[in-house]
C-alpha cells in the first residue's frame, strides 16, 4: 500500500472512467451539491508546535479515575481547531477490560449512540486494585500507558509517552507523500483530527485492524526488518477487494501477541478504538528506531479505548466479545454449500442449476440469486418476464420440500420512482414514513446506483425498521419465500458524486454502469496461466490428467472489469474535506458514496455515521426477520461490517478475484474476521472477478469446505465455475462435502460456542500453541476448533503441499483419511502429498469429536441420520470433547443438549445434560491410539460388544453395529 499512495488517486481517476463509463470530470467538486463546503487553508497541517495537555481536578473513584485535561498552551490548529477541554475517564471495567475515554468535556464532539451500539458496561464488582490491567499517569505533558499488575516490570501494553518513542521529526516513509512524516507524537485533539501514538515493541506481533486485504498477510506489517509499515485506512468504500487499500468493512481492534524470550512464554491483549470517525492507523517502525509505533489519526469523534488482558488470544477474542455482543446464532442448514451467479438470468437457468447439482450429486443446500432477479434492477422486486412471481413461488417451495433453501439479494440503495405513473411501493412507502437521507436543505438524497437515481434509507430514521419490515413482508408474499437474504452494496456505493439526481431527469434511467458481459466491458480475459492453445475456451488446466498452468506461451486478453451529532452541530467545520486527507483509495470521501454533508434523522451527518451505515442496515434486517418470523434465527450475509456486526449478520469477502493469490487471501480474512466476532464468514469460492479454471476451483471447493461460510460465486458472464462443470472439481467437491457434513456437529458446537462465549472458531496456528514463534505468521494452514489442522493448496501447478505440525513434537498428529500417525520434524515444515483433489486434513492428539456417520444430501437429511465417534487419544490416552446439538433452527434460549466425551486409556465416557431429545443413535466408535496390541474384550455399558476391529498398525479400534442412546450415560472400555 505504502508505494501505491502516490498514484492511488490517479489510478482511480483511469479505473473510474472505465468501470463507470464515469469522464475524471466527475471527480471535480462541482459533482457535489452548491451547499457543498470547500477547503479550508488556513492549518499548519503540522502538529510539531502543539502543546499536547495537562492533568488537573484528578478524583478518585470506586473503579477508576476522572481529570481534566487542558491545553497546556497556545493551539496549533494543525488541521482543525484544538479543543482546550478535555475530560479523562478511566474505569476498571471487569478483572480483564480497562475503559480509558478522552473526550472534550463540552461533549460537542460526535460518539456512537447507545441505540445504535450498546457496550456492555462495569460488571457490579470493583476492580481497581484487583484488575490485571494498571492505568499509570504522567500529569504534564499528559501520557499514558497500560501495564499488567502480573509483570509490574513488563513492558507496557500501551504506551503513550513520548520518551518511549522514536525522536521526531520523522522525514516521511513514503517519501512523495508528506503526510506519511511524523512531525512530533503529541496529543491532538481538534475538532476534525485527533493524534494518539503508542510505542510498541519492535517488530511486534499485530493482528486485526481491518477489513483488510494485506499483502503482508494475516500478520500485520509494521514496517520492521524490511517491512515497509502499513496505513490501515479506516473509511468503508466499495472497491473489489483491493490489496492493501481501504475496503468494505472498518474495525478499529486488534490484538498483539508477545513471546518472552527469557521465559519462552507468550501472552496476548487486545485493543479496541471505540469511534465510526475516518481514520488512519499506522502501524510504523522509524529508520534506526529500537520500537515500532502505532498511530492513530481520526478526522472527529474522541479517543475512547477499552484494553482487554486476555492474557491468551482466545480470551481476547473473547472479552472483545463481550464487550460489543456475541455473534448471532445461525441456523444449521446455513453450513451447507452455497450456490450463486451474477447472470443467472432467468428462472428456468436457476432452477437448472438445481437440478444439475442433484444429477452430479453434489450436495446443494442454498441456491441463490443476485440482481438478475429484479424488475428494472429495484430491490424487493421479480422481473415478471425472467422471473414472475408465481413461478417463483412454485420453485422455492420445492426446494422447501426438498429440505432445501433460497437467498436473493437485496441491494442498499432504493430506486427513486420515475413519475406519477410509475408504482413502486418500497419508494413511495419511503416517502409517507419519512425514511430517506436528505441534503442539508431537508430535500431528498438522490444517488445512483444500478436502478438508476436512488435513495438511500435512512437507520437513524424512526420509521425504518417498518418500511423494511413491510418490504420484507411484501416480497416474501409477492412469491419470493426466502430462507435468509444478502445485503450488497452497503458501504454505501453511489455511482455519482453528490447528491446528483437533485435536479436531474429522473425519467432518464439508462444504467449508470456498464455491466460485465455488456459491450465494452467483456470478460475476456483467460484464466491465469491458461494456455489457449492446450485448452481451448473450456476453463480446463488438465490435459490427460496433467496439469497446465503456465505451460507454454501463455495468452491473455487485457481487459478491466470489476464490478463494480458531532460534526453537524460544530461550526467552522469542513464537512466534505476535512484539512487532514486520509489515505482513502477513492480520493476525496464523498468519491462513489454519499457526500459527507448528507444528513440523517436526529441531525447527524454522513462524515460521523459512514462507517456505521453497513451495520446498521445489517441490525435492522436481522429485526425485521425477527418480527416477522419471530421462533427462526434470521440468515443473512452482508458486505460492510462495522464492531458488533456479528450479532446480526455473517460475512462474505467482498468481490475476490480469480487469482492464486486470491485463494491465499480467503484464509487470512477469515481469520481478521474471528477477531472481529464475525465469525461466520467465507470467500467467493473459485474467485468472483475474472475467470476461473479447473484447477483453481478445484483447490478452492476444497479450502472452502473447511470454512464457514461455503459459497460459490461469480461475475455476469465470466466462465462458469458451478462445481459439476469439471470431472475433477465435481469429485473433489463431492469428497470435501462429505467431510464437511460429517463434522457438521463439531462446527455447530464451535459455533454455539462462539454464540454463548465469544470463542472464534477458526483459529490461527498461534492461538493453540502461543509459545511457538515459527507459528506467529502463519497464514498458510489454520485450525478448525483446536482439533483439526488444515494445510490447503494455495499455489498452482504442484501435487504436494509444505505444512508445520504445530507442538514441537510434543502433539501427534493423525491423517484425517488414513488415521496414520504423521512423522515430521518438529518446528519445520514437512511436505505433504497433495494431488489435485486432495486437501490435508490432520487431527490433533487428545480431540473427541461426535460427528454424522451419513453424510447425505441436505443438512436435515444428515442431521437425521445416526452418529459416529471420532477419539483420537494422546499418548497417555486423554481425549476430551463436547457437542451442542439442539434443533438447529429456533431462536434461543432453545431446548439443547450438550454431551461430554472423556477419554482415558482403556476407556470412554459420554455424559449429556439438557432438555433437547437426542432421537440419533450413536452406531459407531472409533479410537485412534487405543492400544499398541489387539484387545482382548471390549464392552458397552459393561456388555461384550457385537462387531469390533483393531487395527494393530495404525493402533485403531472400531466399534460398530451401535445402536446407543446419547441422552444417557455410555461407557465403552477395552483391555
Amino acid at each position: 500500500m505504502l508505494s501505491m499512495a502516490a498514484s492511488v488517486l490517479a489510478g482511480l481517476l483511469l479505473l473510474r472512467y472505465f468501470v463507470f463509463a464515469t469522464p475524471p470530470s466527475a471527480f471535480e467538486p462541482n459533482a457535489l451539491p452548491e451547499n457543498t463546503l470547500t477547503s479550508e487553508t488556513g492549518h499548519s497541517q503540522n502538529v510539531s508546535t502543539c502543546p499536547g495537555y495537562t492533568l488537573t481536578g484528578l478524583k478518585e473513584t470506586s473503579s477508576g479515575i476522572t481529570a481534566h485535561l487542558n491545553l497546556a498552551g497556545n493551539a496549533c490548529d494543525a488541521f482543525g481547531s484544538d479543543i482546550a477541554n478535555l475530560t479523562l475517564e478511566v474505569t476498571h471495567d471487569t478483572k480483564t477490560r480497562l475503559h480509558v475515554n478522552i473526550f472534550d468535556t463540552a461533549q460537542n464532539q460526535f460518539t456512537i449512540p447507545s441505540s445504535v451500539i450498546e457496550l456492555a458496561g462495569p460488571d457490579d464488582d470493583v476492580h481497581k486494585e484487583t484488575s490485571d490491567l494498571v492505568f499509570n499517569y504522567e500529569p504534564s505533558p499528559f501520557a499514558f500507558w497500560i501495564t499488567r499488575r502480573s509483570e509490574p516490570d513488563g513492558a507496557p501494553l500501551f504506551d503513550t509517552r513520548t520518551s518511549s518513542l522514536p525522536p521526531t521529526p520523522i522525514p516521511p516513509i513514503v517519501s512523495n507523500d508528506s503526510s506519511t512524516a511524523f512531525d512530533g507524537f503529541p496529543l491532538v485533539f481538534e475538532d476534525q483530527y485527533l493524534q494518539l501514538t503508542s510505542a510498541l515493541p519492535f517488530d511486534a506481533n499485530v493482528y486485526g485492524l481491518g477489513e483488510a486485504v494485506a499483502s503482508a498477510g494475516f500478520r500485520r506489517d509494521v514496517g520492521a526488518n524490511g517491512g515497509t509499515g502499513t496505513i490501515q485506512t479506516l473509511w468503508a468504500r466499495d472497491a473489489a477487494d483491493p490489496i492493501d487499500g481501504n475496503m468494505y468493512g472498518s474495525h478499529p481492534f486488534y490484538l498483539e501477541h508477545r513471546y518472552n524470550s527469557t521465559t519462552h512464554r507468550s501472552q496476548s491483549h487486545g485493543v479496541f478504538h471505540f469511534s465510526s470517525a475516518g481514520s488512519d492507523i499506522f502501524l510504523m517502525t522509524p529508520p534506526s528506531s529500537p520500537v515500532s509505533l502505532i498511530q492513530y489519526r481520526l478526522i472527529g469523534g474522541t479517543l475512547d479505548f477499552y484494553f482487554f488482558s486476555g492474557p491468551s488470544s482466545q480470551e481476547v477474542v473473547e472479552q472483545y466479545g463481550a464487550l460489543i455482543g456475541l455473534p448471532t446464532w445461525q441456523p444449521a442448514w446455513g453450513f451447507g454449500f452455497h450456490l450463486c451467479r451474477w447472470g443467472y438470468h432467468d428462472i428456468n437457468v436457476t432452477r437448472e442449476q438445481v437440478e444439475n447439482m442433484r444429477a452430479a450429486e453434489i450436495p446443494l443446500e442454498v441456491q441463490w440469486n443476485d440482481i438478475d432477479l429484479y424488475h428494472a434492477v429495484r430491490d424487493f422486486t421479480t422481473d415478471p418476464v425472467t422471473f414472475p412471481g408465481e413461478e417463483m413461488r412454485a420453485f422455492i417451495q420445492n426446494l422447501t420440500a426438498n429440505h432445501q433453501h433460497y437467498i436473493p439479494i437485496v441491494d442498499a440503495a432504493i430506486a427513486k420512482q420515475v413519475n406519477d405513473t410509475d408504482v413502486y411501493d418500497p419508494y413511495t412507502r419511503g416517502v409517507e414514513l419519512d425514511t430517506w437521507i436528505k441534503n442539508p436543505d431537508g430535500s431528498e438524497y438522490v444517488g445512483q446506483v444500478w436502478p438508476g437515481y436512488t435513495v438511500f434509507p435512512d437507520w437513524f430514521a424512526p420509521n425504518t425498521l417498518e418500511l423494511w419490515t413491510e418490504a420484507l413482508q411484501n416480497w416474501s408474499a409477492a412469491g419470493v419465500e426466502f430462507s435468509g437474504l444478502w445485503l450488497d452494496m452497503n458501504e454505501i456505493s453511489s455511482f455519482c458524486n453528490g447528491s446528483c439526481g437533485t435536479t436531474a431527469n429522473i425519467s432518464n434511467t439508462t444504467q449508470p454502469s456498464i455491466l460485465p458481459g455488456d459491450p465494452g466491458n467483456l470478460v475476456t480475459e483467460y484464466p491465469e496461466g491458461y494456455n489457449a492453445t492446450i485448452s481451448g475456451p473450456s476453463g480446463n488446466i488438465t490435459v490427460n490428467g496433467t496439469l497446465t498452468f503456465d505451460a507454454g506461451e501463455v495468452t491473455t486478453t487485457s481487459v478491466l472489469t470489476r464490478r463494480g451529532l458531532g460534526e453537524a452541530v460544530e461550526k467552522g467545520v469542513n464537512l466534505n474535506d476535512p484539512p487532514y486527507a486520509l489515505h482513502n483509495g477513492n480520493g476525496p470521501l464523498w468519491v462513489s458514496t454519499l457526500a459527507t454533508n448528507a444528513t440523517h434523522a436526529g441531525g447527524f451527518v454522513e462524515l460521523d455515521v459512514h462507517n456505521m451505515w453497513g451495520m446498521m442496515e445489517e441490525k435492522t434486517t436481522h429485526l425485521a426477520l425477527q418480527a416477522l418470523y419471530p421462533t427462526k434465527r434470521p440468515f443473512i450475509i452482508a458486505r460492510s461490517t462495522f464492531p458488533s456486526s456479528g450479532k446480526w449478520t455473517g460475512h462474505w469477502l467482498g468481490d475476490n478475484f480469480s487469482k492464486w493469490q486470491y485463494i491465499r487471501f480467503n484464509i487470512q480474512g477469515v481469520l481478521q474476521f474471528q477477531l472481529f466476532q464475525i465469525p461466520f464468514v467465507g470467500a467467493d469460492t473459485c474467485g468472483f472477478n475474472d475467470n476461473t479454471d479447473e484447477e483453481l476451483c478445484n483447490r478452492w471447493m476444497q479450502l472452502s469446505a473447511f470454512m464457514p461460510f461455503y459459497r460459490n460465486h461469480n461475475e455476469r458472464e465470466a466462465l462458469s465455475q458451478e462445481p459439476y462443470r469439471w470431472d475433477s472439481v465435481a469429485n473433489a467437491s463431492r469428497t470435501a462435502i462429505s467431510i464437511r457434513y460429517s463434522l457438521l456437529p463439531y462446527w455447530y458446537t464451535l459455533f454455539a460456542n462462539a454464540s454463548m462465549r465469544g470463542t472464534p472458531p477458526v483459529r490461527a496456528l498461534f492461538f493453540e500453541f502461543p509459545d511457538e514463534p515459527e507459528l506467529f505468521a502463519v497464514d498458510t494452514q489454520y485450525l478448525v476448533g483446536s482439533d483439526i489442522l488444515v494445510t490447503p493448496v494455495l499455489t498452482p501447478n504442484v501435487s504436494t503441499v509444505d505444512g508445520i505440525f504445530p507442538g514441537q513434537g510434543r502433539v501427534i498428529w493423525r491423517d484425517w483419511y488414513t488415521h496414520e500417525v504423521v512423522n515430521a520434524t518438529p518446528s519445520t515444515p514437512a511436505t505433504l502429498s497433495a494431488p489435485l483433489g486432495h486437501i490435508n486434513v490432520h487431527i490433533r492428539d487428545g480431540s473427541a469429536l461426535l460427528l454424522h456417520a451419513q453424510p447425505a444430501y441436505t443438512i436435515n437429511e444428515t442431521r437425521s441420520g445416526p452418529y459416529s465417534l471420532l477419539v483420537s487419544q494422546a499418548a497417555d490416552g486423554y481425549a476430551f470433547g463436547t457437542a451442542y446439538i439442539d434443533d438447529g433452527e429456533t431462536i434461543p434460549p432453545t431446548p439443547n443438549r450438550t454431551v461430554m466425551i472423556h477419554s482415558q486409556r482403556g476407556e470412554i465416557r459420554l455424559q449429556s445434560w439438557g432438555d433437547y431429545d437426542i432421537t440419533q443413535k450413536l452406531t459407531t466408535v472409533t479410537v485412534l491410539g487405543a492400544a499398541q496390541t489387539t484387545p482382548e474384550r471390549v464392552l458397552i455399558q459393561g456388555n461384550t460388544a457385537r462387531s469390533w476391529e483393531f487395527d494393530e498398525r495404525i493402533q485403531r479400534l472400531v466399534i460398530s453395529d451401535l445402536v446407543i442412546d446419547l441422552n444417557e450415560p455410555v461407557q465403552v472400555s477395552w483391555a
